[in-house]
Formats: C-alpha cells, sequence, structure tokens
C-alpha cells in the first residue's frame, strides 16, 4: 500500500493524512492503537469527563467522537472498496456529539468499544486486495479512496491525541 494522493480526498484531510507516518496501515494501525489504548487507560473515570474549558469536550466526549468518526470513515472504505458508487452524505461531528451523549457513558466501556472497533476495523482492512485500496466514490460531496479514508482514520485520531497533549494535558 502507498499512500493517498492529495486528489483522493478534500485538502482538509490531509491534516490528518500527514499525521500519519509510513506507508503501511496493516502495521501502522495496531502500533497506534496499542499506544492509544495505554494512554486511554491511564484516565480514570472521574478524569474523563475533565474538560479544559466549558465549550470545550471531556476526553468521553473525544474519544467516542473518535469511535464514531472511525466508524463513518471505515463504512465508507468498505462502501467504496465493494465498488459501490452512491453517493455518500457528510455528517455534523457536533450533532453527533451532542446526540451520544458520552458523559452518560462509562469510560471503561468507552475504551472497550474502541478497542472492539478497531479490531474490526482491521480485520477489514486485511480483507481489502491491492485494487481495493485504489477504488474511490464520493462522500459529503468530494471523492474519496478506500486508502485516503483508512489514513484519515489513523490520522484523526493522532490529531485529537496531539490536540490532548497540548490543552488537556497542561
Amino acid at each position: 500500500m502507498t499512500r493517498p494522493e492529495f486528489a483522493e480526498s478534500l485538502p482538509y484531510h490531509r491534516t490528518y493524512i500527514d499525521h500519519v507516518e509510513g506507508d503501511d496501515l496493516l502495521i501502522t494501525l495496531p502500533a497506534q492503537s496499542a499506544k492509544t489504548l495505554t494512554f486511554w487507560r491511564g484516565i480514570s473515570e472521574e478524569e474523563s469527563c475533565l474538560r479544559p474549558a466549558a465549550e470545550r469536550w471531556s476526553f468521553k466526549q473525544v474519544l467516542n467522537h473518535l469511535n464514531d468518526t472511525e466508524r463513518v470513515f471505515t463504512y465508507r472504505a468498505l462502501r467504496f472498496a465493494r465498488g459501490d458508487q452512491k453517493e455518500l452524505p457528510g455528517f455534523e461531528q457536533d450533532d453527533y456529539a451532542r446526540m451520544a451523549a458520552a458523559d452518560r457513558l462509562s469510560w471503561a466501556d468507552l475504551i472497550k468499544e474502541y478497542a472492539a472497533l478497531r479490531q474490526a476495523t482491521l480485520a477489514l482492512f486485511r480483507s481489502f486486495r491491492p485494487e481495493d485500496w485504489l477504488r474511490q466514490g464520493i462522500a459529503s460531496g468530494h471523492p474519496l479512496s478506500v486508502r485516503a479514508a483508512g489514513y484519515i482514520v489513523a490520522g484523526h485520531e493522532l490529531h485529537h491525541l496531539k490536540i490532548i497533549s497540548r490543552d488537556y494535558l497542561k
């Protein structure tokens, strides 16, 4: 697998893709999730509801957002890898976050969900043939390749962990 070309996703998605090191998501994602799980498990249930400011998301909301976004982009990857050419709509992260009401959920359960979701993502990605990674469709009104969707999953997580490191762990 090689990194996605610029035209395989929205320019905005380069923010995420550029965070990802290496050219093989099947190596990068398991290592990344192991580090991420160690980080999440170091946060207590009490700390998981903390936020750096009233208008910012709690740790629970951030993790729930990562889970939701991974589901969305993995679903897009599945559809396009299977040759589905129906245009897929965008999603509004703030609406998802509000409707999820993640602060009511158990921190331990959110972490378990992340771990299970990542295993499912890896199983799907491992099933793709080389030609599947190159397929494209339209999501949010713009082209998106399967490999770009995979890199977005990885990079989106790294993006939020960087924000957490900067704003939450002072």
